[in-house]
């Protein structure tokens, strides 16, 4: 279990930076585009595409914070009631919220699939750059698996840790009991 937890861990944490990595590209890249807008006057212009380009590498971005927040236990939590419950409660709860969005984790990798067939099928490509507009789909797709894989892994963990009795993975973002 200590390799599979190894690999897990390092597979979010490198989409989560490959994630970042774009999210910084998208942004100096709008940022060109906006001054390029700007200085039209000046013989600038916009990056041709921005748009698209953005959109696509917004997509990808989300998805590849998906697994390391999934890992973390990054999402959003309210624990009003549950701080003051015991903490083999706090076991279940933790297990049952893991297994629904593992649950809705794969029904999004699904319907992404899904449209990433309709896009495929049907050849419709970006107004201005003309690329595929499965690509951006694609790239989503990667995260949206690896978001299923952790996932599937944590709800693995928290069946061991209600067995068990005891926390074998805390929370290292913050958030949870």
């Amino acid at each position: 279990m200590r390799t599979l937890s190894v690999f897990i861990n390092a597979l979010a944490r490198f989409l989560a930076i490959i994630g970042g990595i774009v999210l910084a590209a998208i942004t100096v890249l709008t940022v060109v585009s906006i001054t390029g807008r700007s200085l039209v006057p000046f013989g600038l212009a916009p990056v041709p595409g921005d748009f698209e380009l953005v959109e696509a590498g917004t997509a990808f971005a989300v998805f590849a914070f998906l697994p390391w927040c999934q890992l973390n236990r990054g999402h959003a939590t309210v624990d009003l009631f549950t701080s003051y419950l015991p903490e083999s409660t706090n076991r279940w709860i933790d297990l049952v919220s893991e297994i629904l969005m593992t649950v809705i984790l794969i029904l999004l990798a699904v319907r992404l699939w899904y449209g990433m067939m309709d896009k495929i099928r049907y050849g419709e490509t970006t107004f201005i750059l003309q690329f595929p507009v499965w690509w951006g789909f694609a790239v989503a797709m990667v995260g949206a698996v690896v978001a299923v894989i952790v996932s599937v892994y944590m709800v693995v963990v928290r069946v061991k840790e209600v067995r068990e009795g005891r926390t074998l993975l805390a929370p290292t973002l913050g958030g949870g009991h």
